[in-house]
């Protein structure tokens, strides 16, 4: 039995094994047991996997079917939805830029990077950090750490830091300034790119968290004085209310999504493992027994301990418990696998 399995108060691997999810499987046995399994190409046939790549356009870009296209005519609904499909291959699949359909969707996200270094169009004109950095997470863990737009956008998501050395939520030149009717506009329409930024606000941890994804999964960049400083402040923050708008109450720390998303324990967790922090700090301590305390019986954990969110059980919340359960096993087994 693997030593980080102490720690728990259950066996979270055998409820995995069973889920009869063959790409949760293929993770369990590969990441947490340390088995030899066959290359992750394995799971690229899948069926969830297929319908995947059967709605991918020729310009490489999944066509979002929002029907907010029209209110919104500078917002790049595709991007976000390419954004969203390139997160599921990468994650739950293992694709990565040998597969045609990741080389095409990549060359698409790069289109939409401007000369300054961020991918712009999920916020119409206007800066979006946030996006950027997980965006550029997905790319980096299909295999583009080493490409120089991947790059020029990690130097770019550094030059929009706060004095504090974190980011915001949103558009650091809207941030605080405007009405959510003004914010609306800015973010929808073509009103030109905003830059009078107030770098002296604080730091979001909704924010912070998105943007050190891609610091975390860059085989270099995580090592850089700039994440480790940006991932302190992100642990400061576990369990506690934020400086946003839109996720400021605490309980949006334990909503959990997989493929992470919004900034909550489990993704910041992750983040600031990768990144250095060890189990020993107190802040990474506290969350790793608020998760210990936490497992079920079955040994899985609940995709949400919300109480302001609702839900429901369905099949969507049984996969993603699945799915997070295996997220936190990789970050005992990080803490823990000495």
């Amino acid at each position: 039995m693997p030593r980080w399995f102490a720690r728990l108060r259950h066996d979270p691997v055998a409820p995995l094994l069973a889920s009869g999810d063959a790409a949760v499987v293929y993770h369990a046995r590969r990441d947490l047991l340390l088995e030899r399994v066959p290359e992750a190409s394995c799971l690229w046939d899948l069926p969830a996997a297929a319908k995947i790549l059967r709605k991918q356009g020729p310009s490489g870009c999944w066509i979002s079917r929002s029907p907010s296209r029209l209110k919104a005519p500078a917002t790049n609904y595709d991007l976000f939805e390419t954004f969203k499909q390139l997160a599921q291959l990468t994650t739950r699949f293992g694709f990565d830029r040998r597969h045609e359909a990741i080389r095409a969707a990549a060359e698409y996200v790069f289109s939409c990077q401007t000369a300054e270094g961020d991918i712009r169009g999920i916020l119409g004109d206007q800066y979006a950090p946030y996006y950027t950095g997980l965006i550029l997470s997905h790319l980096i863990a299909a295999g583009y750490a080493d490409d120089a737009r991947v790059a020029k956008g990690l130097h770019w998501l550094l030059s929009m830091r706060q004095d504090d050395g974190g980011w915001v939520i949103g558009s650091p030149g809207v941030f605080g300034r405007y009405s959510a009717e003004e914010r609306r506009r800015l973010t929808s329409h073509r009103v030109g790119t905003k830059t009078d930024f107030d770098r002296a606000r604080p730091f979001t941890h909704s924010g912070t968290g998105m943007v050190i994804r891609a610091f975390a999964l860059h085989p270099r960049w995580r090592h850089r004085k700039e994440a480790l400083a940006a991932a302190l402040l992100l642990k400061s923050r576990f369990f506690k209310r934020d400086s946003s708008t839109s996720y400021r109450d605490p309980d949006n720390w334990v909503r959990f999504k997989y493929p992470f998303f919004w900034t909550d324990l489990v993704s910041a967790l992750d983040s600031v493992s990768l990144i250095g922090i060890p189990r020993e700090d107190a802040d990474v301590r506290t969350a790793l027994r608020w998760l210990i305390e936490r497992q079920l019986d079955s040994g899985l954990w609940r995709h949400s301990y919300s109480t302001i969110h609702k839900a429901g059980e369905n099949a969507v919340a049984q996969e993603t418990r699945l799915w997070v359960t295996l997220a936190i096993c990789r970050i005992f087994m990080r803490c823990f696998g000495d």
